[in-house]
């Protein structure tokens, strides 16, 4: 099957409830009300009149394929608007549509619908909800109005002849024909090494089958839901933090700052600040004990993580100590249209007994920070002694604030009782503060089999951080009142998340598991940057909002993340970039008390951009505190330099450029420069004390946080970096001149310095044409890998474990991550080997190829960064290896590949790079030089892939397989786009699908 979005949705333990076939009738083809839009062909077949109620195309395989469908517990219904009725239909039900323009319905004949109508019709009579039904159809008009709807799955059908416009109007996914289209209907157990999670058949669905204590932390932070301003962890309603559950709560850019004394010395830390917890829900059957879920009175558990509609979903089912069974299904989401606002709906039956259920509502602001174990020596207070208000009509108010930053947090909750639908007026409320720092309403409930009472819960969170507030307490008050119920609230969130889905998912033919993992990272990438807006202020954790790791502050994984942003919402990748943009006084500052010029960015950064990494980290195998010198990557400002280029190529933004871009560019083109000192002995340049990416050297052997001596990906960058810093000053100088140059501060000489530095910057390397790490590399004695691996097993944080030994990793040949491979991350072989020709070194084709196996073999992948960074290098040199890599990518979270660091918050850089692979690698998609490159190389591993992308405003659909690569620019009045494939460049029109034959490469 062809199509954009390859992955259908799926829903807890059965993927789809139902299918809708609505199909041409015979002696009709689609015509100009169909072809509603421009650029959609109505597409006439040839037919014969009286054929029945489908065309004669489609009869057959439609009769299969129901029949197949109906055996396996597939409901089905036919929308026709043939005048005539099948007297024995091959679906269970039949839908009557209106009629074709030229026709009316015969006098007496049956009710007919408007095409909307008969496909919620069908839904509804089939008893399946749109989310859990598939709509297949050959008309752009039903696609475009099954989308809008929200159906789970929405088949466009003859793609051969009008593929174009199916995708155009949101036709999830494109099939020539019914025989091509497989519709998971099961799952299968859960996957062990998914800490019990599985999807089985559904990519679309992270579910878990049962209770399992030890793997709870791992849970919540995969099940983690947000929308880019807040995310709450996947916790048990029932629980507040204890040593299983860590229901925490963060908002983006809520940092607090604290001091404190640990072994003798003043430790200062900022943290991403754990915010009050609003899911807390708490109940009794009559006059048992607070139920408390455990593998022992848990009957039943499922829980399910719809990644289609943002929903997470938990029913289990409870026997209490007096034999009583009970039924609790919760529904929670975070809303993705309106950032403040989420909810959580538990929905209590009695299966045998009635009588009383007391059910506790609550929101708890006593919480502190303590997510991460290597942090348990540092307090974790950052709230101050909230106030508790109850704000009547079952609302209540948490107001507090951080105790150094100042930020104001309200959190309100609005607890209402439904039976039947409307509130229920017969339940008494009271309220109740069961603890300290903690307030809410209990709830006394009349129950009796057969009669579920729901519970809903609507919370709003606001800070003092946020715009056009007069305080956070007002405005969540004020947020709540004017809130819909629960189910309002959730069905502008569902659409929210499927716009999301039009422009982000990448679907594939690899399978259910791979499937379901490039859908997880996806949705958990989304998650933690949907909100991106200037006026937010927020960088991009690498831990996502899904925990305290790394203490929330911001890294270079950035890096990793902007490229899935630009190519589909180019204005979050600006808005991301505008936090560093307001923190380049304080980079510049830093720079200056360096002793440099420019703008030297911190390796680590929080609420106003100085320096937050740490001096010490914790050494769990010794329980000791030992030097950390990592703050010496001064190449983050590198990453943020190609970050802004980045953006650049992909949006010809220049207003991005003269507002911010330029001056972050020459700031960090400043400081690079001022690093590079002229050495006379060879009339080159070196840069010394910093470190690589790879953080297993931060010095030469017996000098720990010297740092490096030309460390090559630092080079080279610079370089790089330098190059396209003459290139923009020289663009904009053209249109924009004088005031550009006074407001940079920019001189003739330094611009002819730059140029003189970029071509002679000293590159290390080894004797076989291997590019060396950094100079003295050669000198360093091979590891003993096969040793360290049989002691140890997982290797990945070898300083720790040498640290335990008394040795130390600067003395040995081996990284933790990619280091001078970062640079064929980032550049073609053709655009390394230019920036290296530039700086007068040979690096032919097989110095490449020497090179990446040369430092496969001395890596402990000890980040999940590395392997994304492998799977790419690898993907032409061996392609068995890249899937090798980009599964252990894709799997890095899921499997909590690095040891129980994934309870910590995921990892959202080695995430969107997974994704990242799938649509840039193997397609060799690169902007550059105003044009879309492509040079395909995808694993036989992986059938086809296809995707959208923005370029230029542009929206283009990318679909590829061994042998094609098809690229199809929709309808407009847009310029053509310029496009090379394989070297050949041709041009995209507006509305034009192209087909480029591909040569099949084995190996």
């Amino acid at each position: 099957m062809s199509g954009v979005q390859e992955q259908p949705a799926g829903h807890g333990r059965s993927t789809y409830g139902a299918v809708v076939l609505a199909l041409a009738p015979a002696g009709t083809a689609p015509g100009p009300a169909d072809a509603a839009r421009p650029g959609e062909e109505a597409g006439p077949v040839p037919i014969r009149p009286g054929a029945g109620a489908l065309h004669p195309r489609h009869r057959a395989d439609a009769a299969a394929l129901l029949a197949r469908l109906r055996a396996e517990g597939v409901l089905t219904a036919l929308v026709t608007a043939h005048p005539e009725l099948p007297a024995d239909p091959p679906a269970d039900i039949v839908v009557p549509a209106g009629p074709p323009a030229d026709r009316a319905a015969g006098a007496g004949g049956p009710d007919r619908h408007p095409p909307a109508a008969s496909l919620l019709l069908a839904a509804r009579r089939l008893a399946v909800e749109p989310e859990h039904t598939v709509v297949v159809s050959d008309s752009s008009r039903l696609v475009r109005t099954a989308v809008r709807h929200g159906f789970g799955l929405v088949v466009g059908l003859d793609g051969a002849a009008r593929r174009g416009p199916l995708l155009a109007a949101g036709a999830h996914l494109v099939v020539d024909s019914l025989e091509d289209l497989d519709i998971p209907v099961r799952t299968g157990p859960g996957d062990p090494g998914w800490g019990g999670g599985s999807g089985g058949e559904s990519p679309w669905n992270l579910t878990y089958s049962c209770l399992d204590p030890p793997q709870e932390d791992l849970r919540e932070a995969l099940c983690t839901l947000g929308n880019g301003y807040q995310a709450v962890r996947g916790a048990a309603c029932e629980f507040r933090a204890d040593g299983t559950h860590y229901p925490g709560t963060y908002l983006a850019g809520v940092y607090d700052r604290l001091h404190q004394e640990v072994e003798g010395r003043t430790v200062e830390h900022e943290d991403l600040v754990n915010a009050p917890n609003w899911l807390l829900l708490q109940y009794r059957v009559q006059d048992g004990y607070w139920f408390a879920p455990t593998p022992s009175n848990v009957l039943e558990h499922h829980q399910d993580l719809d990644l289609r509609t943002g929903v997470l979903t938990r029913t289990l089912r409870f026997r209490d100590e007096a034999g009583r069974t009970t039924r609790v299904t919760t529904r929670r989401f975070v809303s993705q249209e309106q950032r403040h606002l989420a909810g959580q709906e538990s929905v209590f039956e009695a299966e045998d007994w009635s009588g009383t259920l007391t059910v506790r509502s609550l929101v708890d602001g006593d919480v502190d920070n303590h997510n991460v174990a290597a942090d348990s020596p540092l307090t974790g207070r950052h709230l101050e002694e909230p106030a508790l208000l109850d704000l009547g009509r079952g609302t209540v108010l948490v107001d507090t604030a951080t105790a150094q930053s100042g930020i104001r947090i309200a959190v309100a909750a609005r607890t209402r009782v439904l039976r039947h639908g409307a509130e229920d007026p017969t339940h008494a409320r009271r309220p109740c503060r069961p603890a300290p720092g903690v307030i809410g309403h209990e709830l006394t409930l009349r129950m009796s089999p057969g009669a579920p009472l729901r519970v809903e819960k609507v919370a709003a969170l606001v800070t003092s951080r946020d715009r056009a507030v007069s305080t956070p307490a007002l405005a969540a008050a004020t947020l709540l009142e004017r809130a819909g119920g629960f189910d309002e609230l959730l069905g502008a969130h569902v659409a929210a998340w499927q716009a999301l889905w039009s422009a982000f998912a990448v679907a594939t033919d690899a399978g259910g598991r791979q499937g379901l993992a490039v859908n997880l990272n996806t949705f958990h990438v989304l998650q933690s940057v949907a909100a991106a807006h200037p006026d937010l202020d927020a960088g991009v954790p690498p831990r996502g909002l899904h925990g305290e790791g790394y203490r929330g502050h911001i890294f270079w994984d950035e890096m990793f993340v902007y490229p899935m942003l630009t190519l589909r919402r180019p204005e979050w990748t600006r808005a991301l970039l505008a936090y560093r943009y307001r923190r380049l006084p304080e980079a510049r500052a830093a720079a200056r008390a360096a002793g440099h010029e420019g703008a030297m960015f911190p390796w680590q950064s929080g609420s106003d951009g100085r320096e937050e990494t740490p001096r010490a980290l914790f050494n769990p195998r010794t329980g000791r505190w030992i030097p950390d010198h990592s703050r010496l990557q001064r190449h983050v400002g590198l990453a943020i330099a190609h970050s802004v280029w980045q953006y650049y190529q992909a949006t010809e933004d220049t207003r991005f450029l003269l507002e911010q871009g330029a001056e972050l560019l020459v700031e960090i083109a400043r400081f690079f420069a001022s690093l590079a000192v002229h050495d006379p002995e060879d009339g080159r340049y070196v840069i010394t004390g910093v470190m690589g990416p790879d953080e297993f050297h931060d010095g030469r052997p017996g000098a720990p946080g010297a740092g490096l001596r030309n460390n090559a990906y630092t080079n080279v960058m610079t370089a790089w970096l330098l190059t396209r810093a003459v290139e923009m000053v020289e663009r904009l100088g053209r249109d924009y001149g004088g005031p550009l140059w006074r407001r940079l501060d920019l001189h003739e000489d330094e611009l002819a310095r730059w140029d003189r530095i970029r071509t002679r910057l000293r590159v290390p390397f080894l004797a076989d044409g291997v590019i060396a790490q950094f100079e003295g590399y050669e000198d360093l004695p091979e590891f003993s890998w096969a040793d360290y691996r049989a002691r140890y097993g997982r290797i990945g944080r070898l300083d720790l474990i040498l640290d335990a030994e008394g040795l130390s990793t600067n003395d040995y040949r081996l990284a933790k991550q990619a280091d001078v491979l970062m640079l064929l991350y980032l550049f073609s072989a053709e655009e390394l080997r230019e920036l290296l020709g530039q700086l007068g070194y040979d690096f032919p084709a097989e110095a490449v190829r020497a090179t990446v196996a040369f430092y496969c073999d001395r890596s402990s992948h000890g980040s999940t960064l590395s392997n994304v960074v492998h799977a790419w290098v690898e993907a032409r040199r061996d392609r068995g290896s890249s899937w090798s890599f980009l599964t252990r990518a894709l799997d890095s979270d899921l499997l909590d590949a690095q040891g129980d660091t994934t309870r910590e918050g995921v990892h959202l850089g080695a995430m969107a790079g997974s994704v990242d692979i799938l649509t840039r690698c193997y397609t060799g998609l690169e902007i550059r030089d105003d044009m879309l490159w492509l040079h395909p190389a995808i694993p036989p591993e992986l059938p086809r892939v296809s995707f959208s992308i923005s370029y230029r405003d542009q929206p283009i659909q990318v679909e590829l397989t061994r042998t094609l690569l098809r690229l199809y620019l929709a309808p407009g009045t847009a310029a053509p786009v310029r496009v090379s494939v394989d070297g050949h460049v041709h041009e995209l029109t507006a509305g034009q699908i192209r087909q480029f034959p591909l040569e099949v490469h084995d190996g």
